[in-house]
């Protein structure tokens, strides 16, 4: 069986160890940005549809040493291309290179499509044609110093995409949506898995909904896959697996079950919050959230225990209902409106959410600082390129500076 590889936003990798793990039963090998874990056509269909943590599913065809754009053209003419694509079909080209000798991204793409091509039309007479936007074959170059290693992306569009956000929207003006997987990472770095014994989960400043959504559709039992296309699913190799497939989505629509535990969300903003319900109900777990506009600095506690995640906010959501004003991002390097509205929410959080464990994600490492809090554990995890921590405060109460 290949060794499938699995990548991953950087700090999530133990965590998506410990998924595969409980995925599939199988030990994933943590390397740096991924896992990788042996499996077949099914383990691949399984994660694709189960994984929340992973940004894809990769299936490793052939890697080998290069120096140029010829060698990594006879690379990939050594796969048997005809058996993965025919000439009615589509493909794509992607490359990823870390410290390569490489002159030309777009080149190397060209060249290792040029021998897919050139393969296919040797043993088919014709050659499958280019589709950059959906595919039925997506192909991923990686290459490094002197290694590459081509694989097949069984998933297609990354696996944040869900099948619920509105692709037409995608987010409200000026917003820029936590991205699916990073919200399962929150989760999971804080331990909340959906069950009753984790107690009640809260988002104060939920924005467009994601950790809400992610948490519900969890504590639902859904499959984070389960609204959505793969690309494996046009695939010669998984044509033969058809039957195994619809048993595995035919296994997680029965699982699906009511929330055995409270989810609650809003925003500041009612038009956030408006828009948070509208994107739980595409994701089909609007009865599993309650959601409420109110301010975070006054909001009292839905639960007397519970666990507080959350992306701190910032422009207009940390604003007060009926004031205007924006507070800019550059609060969160430590001054203005931003440390206030951070201190305000801590003195908030001691006086009204003593019991309550809390997730902060920030950049800003002086985060706890601008709180007055001390932070029990900080967990690196990264927002697409920029470095953050997840915080973790234990409140407790007390109107003072801790």
């Amino acid at each position: 069986m290949p060794a499938l590889f699995l990548p991953c936003a950087q700090g999530v990798e133990a965590l998506l160890a410990d998924e595969v793990l409980r995925i599939t039963g199988r030990a994933a090998e943590v390397s740096r940005g991924g896992a990788w874990v042996e499996g077949d056509e099914r383990t691949a269909m399984q994660l694709n549809l189960e994984s929340r943590l992973a940004q894809r599913v990769l299936w490793p065809l052939v890697d080998g040493p290069y120096r140029d754009e010829h060698d990594l053209y006879a690379l990939a003419r050594r796969v048997p291309w005809q058996r993965w694509i025919t000439p009615e079909q589509t493909l794509r080209v992607d490359v990823t290179a870390m410290r390569s000798p490489l002159q030309s991204l777009n080149f190397t793409a060209l060249r290792i499509k040029d021998a897919i091509c050139d393969t296919v039309r040797e043993s088919a007479g014709a050659r499958p044609s280019v589709d950059t936007r959906r595919p039925d074959l997506p192909v991923v170059l990686f290459a490094g110093p002197d290694h590459a290693t081509l694989y097949v992306d069984t998933s297609g569009e990354a696996l944040f995409k869900r099948g619920w956000r509105d692709e037409s929207h995608g987010g409200l003006k000026g917003e820029a949506p936590l991205k699916e997987t990073l919200a399962a990472a929150m989760l999971a770095a804080a331990g909340w898995q959906g069950r009753a014994e984790d107690g009640p989960l809260l988002d104060p400043c939920c924005g467009a909904g994601t950790i809400a959504i992610e948490a519900a559709q969890m504590a639902c039992g859904i499959a984070p896959g389960s609204r959505r296309r793969f690309a494996f699913e046009t695939m010669l190799p998984f044509q033969a697996h058809r039957t195994a497939w619809g048993q595995l989505q035919q296994a997680a629509r029965a699982r699906v079950r009511p929330s055995p535990v409270p989810i609650f969300a809003g925003d500041v903003a009612f038009r956030m919050t408006d828009f948070a319900l509208r994107n739980a109900e595409r994701a089909g777990v609007q009865a599993a959230i309650e959601f409420k506009t109110a301010d975070a600095l006054q909001r009292p506690p839905p639960a007397a225990r519970g666990v507080i995640v959350m992306n701190p906010p910032y422009g207009e959501r940390i604003a007060p209902k009926g004031q205007g004003t924006a507070v800019a991002r550059e609060g969160f390097e430590g001054g203005g409106s931003s440390a206030e509205f951070f201190g305000a929410l801590a003195a908030h959080w001691k006086r009204q959410y003593a019991g309550w464990s809390a997730f902060l994600l920030s950049p800003d490492m002086k985060l706890p600082g601008l709180m007055r809090l001390k932070e029990s554990r900080r967990t690196p995890l990264w927002n697409g390129a920029i470095e953050c921590r997840l915080f973790r405060f234990d409140l407790v109460a007390g109107a003072g500076p801790k």
